[in-house]
């Protein structure tokens, strides 16, 4: 009688180190001391195709007629190129699918190299076969594994009440975006980075060096009046993975921000989309792009009289800054870019910010801004007169068109 269980011990025992070819000629040789029937029992035990531990048998047979003259672990498991090609190769729009299925109900913490997706296995491998993509549900849980997401529980991380609609401002967001794409017309996410201080203060992070040689920096972080502080204010193109940040020196104010943005389009967005006529902004709630600013709505209402586009604004619901794209796909590659560096200077700051780039294909570009801006500037109604905002009709103060002037 065949010891069925002590096959089931060796495989689980060497399978974990043992290749393709070698597990198939030792499934094959224990079918063989098993005789009649032993192909059947090993693959049922083992799990492996019966094919396969026949092709084995034939490949033991052969060794025994003709031993190898190479040395034990020189030859292939398979010819160079053999095997089937992955489904990504020729399946050219399955990732970008999936990616089109699941992004908009990703969930986490952006910044986290791990996201989580509410969608299933199974209701995603549908909709994705109901777009003509052949595929199993065990294959698209390897793709979301690859592009980085994971099946986590939830955890009670969060503090403070959500706004009621707060999933509907994402979805309101993500159709306008693809709104936008669909036109060809350019869609930014913008805001503002941490403040640096700028000299030879410690910066998180480690990077190479001589063991026992760190970089001498200073002990205490206050800032040195004659270097100042950098505020790197982005602009991040969602359809071409380009950024671009401008580094201020003075005060992070609506008008700051809309002067970046207004530097982006001259030097980036112009050229980019030569016959765009609308643009749409993505940003938070709060800080100098808060859509409670007036100074911020008069300063875009300026951009608009002076590039000629229709600028279309929607900002994320309070309390979900993380979640603006700018975020998790162009500040914190900078922040890796420069881990363990002193930013000695404002030169150093650009020149770090310029030399980021990432293996999905991420350009930046930065500059230096040393224009002063006035803090507390208050406009009256008189002021706003020339503003011509146009409220949409799903919560008109997170999204709304600016209009420029006849």
């Amino acid at each position: 009688m065949c010891d069925v269980e002590g096959i089931r011990r060796k495989f689980r025992a060497l399978g974990p180190v043992m290749d393709e070819r070698l597990t198939r000629l030792w499934a094959a040789a224990e079918a063989e001391s098993m005789g009649r029937g032993g192909i059947t029992v090993v693959s049922e035990v083992t799990g492996l195709d019966r094919n396969a531990i026949a092709r084995g048998v034939r490949e033991v047979q052969e060794i025994r007629r003709k031993p190898p003259t190479a040395p034990p672990g020189s030859q292939r498991v398979r010819r160079a190129g053999a095997g089937r090609p992955r489904l990504t190769k020729t399946d050219l729009t399955l990732l970008s699918d999936l990616d089109s299925l699941v992004e908009p109900t990703t969930r986490g913490d952006p910044e986290s190299p791990l996201r989580w997706t509410c969608k299933s296995v199974v209701k995603v491998t549908d909709e994705l076969k109901a777009m003509g993509h052949e595929i199993s549900p065990s294959k698209v849980c390897e793709l979301l594994k690859e592009q980085g997401y994971s099946l986590q529980a939830p955890r009670k991380t969060r503090e403070g009440n959500q706004h009621p609609d707060r999933n509907a401002q994402f979805e309101h967001i993500n159709a306008q975006v693809k709104a936008f794409a669909r036109k060809n017309q350019p869609v930014v996410s913008i805001d503002t980075k941490k403040k640096e201080l700028v000299g030879d203060f410690k910066n998180g992070g480690r990077e190479w060096h001589t063991a026992g040689e760190p970089i001498p920096v200073r002990v205490h972080d206050f800032i040195d009046k004659q270097l100042g502080k950098a505020i790197p204010y982005g602009i991040y193109d969602l359809a071409r993975n380009e950024g671009w940040v401008n580094v201020g020196v003075d005060h992070d104010t609506a008008e700051f921000a809309v002067a970046s943005l207004g530097r982006w389009w001259r030097s980036m967005g112009k050229r980019a989309y030569p016959s765009a006529n609308e643009l749409m902004i993505t940003a938070d709630g709060g800080g100098s792009n808060s859509p409670r600013t007036r100074l911020w709505k008069r300063e875009l209402q300026l951009f608009a009289n002076e590039s000629g586009l229709r600028i279309t604004v929607c900002h994320y619901p309070p309390g979900t800054s993380k979640w603006n794209k700018i975020e998790h796909r162009l500040f914190c590659h900078i922040t890796q870019n420069w881990r363990g560096r002193p930013l000695e200077s404002l030169a150093t700051i650009v020149s770090l910010i310029g030399a980021t780039t990432t293996k999905s294909g991420l350009r930046v570009r930065a500059s230096l801004d040393k224009h002063r801006y006035e803090k507390g500037i208050k406009l009256t109604d008189d002021d706003m007169a020339g503003v011509h905002i146009k409220p949409n009709r799903f919560h008109g103060e997170w999204n709304y068109r600016v209009e420029p002037a006849c």
